[in-house]
């Protein structure tokens, strides 16, 4: 909303200087004018959010610009037998760019919008976490990607101001793919760092900075990519990399907070000193207990205590630090999680895997058909995270919103009682001692 005092704002006597007198009829029809000014905004600010001081309680809107089978399969579901389509990159592929560009249009324009961005500072909420292609920023000749992203995150923004929320950019997929992952854009092998991959990232990213840098009254911080997988790449090239992103960043605008993941070095330590001098450095660690066997046959209480475990971890780090995804899940069972077609470890249906207890209800569905012990779980295990999480900068809850994944839908959590509202409220207090 718009007000007098924002209003006069954009009464700038520089912006009207004439060196002409004016006439009474000319000055009122000059006011008209000013008072009909379409869609004012209110007045940009150079500093927007205290990361010493702050914490950050945020969620990712993932699945939006960035595909991912699992968030919506609906959108998979025509290849879900072939399973020739798994990622981004296959699904432009197969459809054209024209049939491809009609369908994430309405994608785009449709999956958040202006409502879910008041619903997230409702809950409490002050940042978003909105993940980014490479190919809307800087694409590639020869890929099928299509764009059109930009202009939907431009209108992001401004429904993010409107909220009072707080934008983190977040780098999602890079040339080659920096991890293999269907998140990437691209399933498959890690080809990042091969040829001229890592000066294109450099450049997708100059582009993202370059475009925002007017808007860091709400654009707090880009990231400059997301989950590098560390043991499939050159870490020395991986830190030239972040030193580079970071100067691309800071060079359009000094305001910006610059986030680094940590390339899955889960020992903190490893990264201690990166800063070297650094401003406005924050480390990204993303934290599920649910991607190897031994994690998914964990017992609720013992999901609770390796949370509540990293609490101290977080605490001792020198840099800002942010988990930036984790999860209420405690299972793998969520539909496509592990892959389109490919099944859970819980239940014993993904490759090389053991049952460990039954998928029914959490693969697809909604959080009120959830079974009271898995809600009572799922409360709980979400209860420690934010404890332990909020030792140092913060956390992004991933993710906003699913079609059918209930311990991943954090919309429905909270409207089902398991995430708390307020988000200091404890069903379960003391947890983490």
């Amino acid at each position: 909303m718009v007000g007098l005092s924002d209003l006069l704002l954009y009464v700038n006597p520089r912006t009207y200087m004439t060196p002409y007198p004016l006439s009474a009829t000319a000055i009122v029809a000059l006011f008209n004018n000013v008072r009909a000014a379409p869609t004012l905004q209110p007045d940009k600010r150079a500093v927007a959010f205290n990361y010493n001081g702050d914490k950050v309680r945020g969620v990712n809107l993932g699945g939006w610009f960035v595909l991912e089978p699992w968030i919506t399969p609906s959108i998979f579901g025509e290849w879900s037998s072939s399973q020739t389509v798994v990622d981004e990159y296959t699904y432009t592929k197969t459809l054209g760019k024209a049939e491809a560009s009609s369908r994430l249009q309405n994608h785009w324009n449709t999956w958040i919008t202006q409502d879910d961005f008041n619903a997230i500072a409702k809950a409490g909420l002050n940042h978003v976490r909105i993940p980014i292609g490479y190919w809307a920023l800087a694409p590639l000749g020869g890929d099928p990607y299509v764009q059109g992203q930009l202009d939907v995150l431009d209108k992001a923004i401004n429904w993010a101001r409107g909220a009072g929320l707080k934008v983190m950019l977040d780098l999602h997929g890079a040339p080659g793919s920096q991890n293999g992952f269907d998140n990437s854009g691209k399933l498959g092998s890690v080809n990042w760092q091969q040829g001229d991959t890592v000066s294109q990232t450099l450049t997708a990213l100059q582009n993202l900075a370059n475009r925002y840098k007017g808007d860091t009254d709400v654009v707090t911080a880009i990231e400059l990519l997301n989950e590098p997988l560390g043991q499939s790449l050159d870490l020395g090239g991986v830190q030239d990399f972040y030193n580079k992103g970071y100067q691309a960043v800071k060079s359009a605008s000094p305001n910006f907070a610059v986030a680094f993941h940590d390339a899955f070095q889960q020992d903190f330590s490893y990264w201690n000193g990166f800063s070297g001098g650094k401003n406005d450095l924050m480390m990204d660690t993303h934290q599920y207990q649910i991607f190897s066997p031994d994690q998914v046959g964990r017992s609720p209480s013992e999901h609770v205590s390796d949370a509540c475990a990293l609490g101290p971890k977080l605490a001792a780090t020198s840099e800002w630090i942010v988990v930036g995804e984790w999860t209420g899940a405690q299972t793998d069972c969520a539909k496509w999680l592990n892959g389109l077609g490919k099944g859970a470890r819980y239940d014993g249906t993904f490759p090389q895997s053991s049952w460990t207890g039954d998928c029914k209800g959490k693969s697809t569905g909604t959080v009120a058909n959830l079974s009271p012990d898995d809600k009572n779980n799922i409360r709980s295990y979400v209860e420690a995270q934010l404890d332990a999480y909020e030792q140092h900068t913060g956390w992004f809850f991933w993710t906003w919103k699913t079609e059918s994944a209930p311990e991943w839908n954090m919309k429905d959590l909270i409207a089902g009682g398991l995430f708390p509202q307020p988000l200091n409220s404890r069903q379960h207090p003391g947890q983490c001692g």
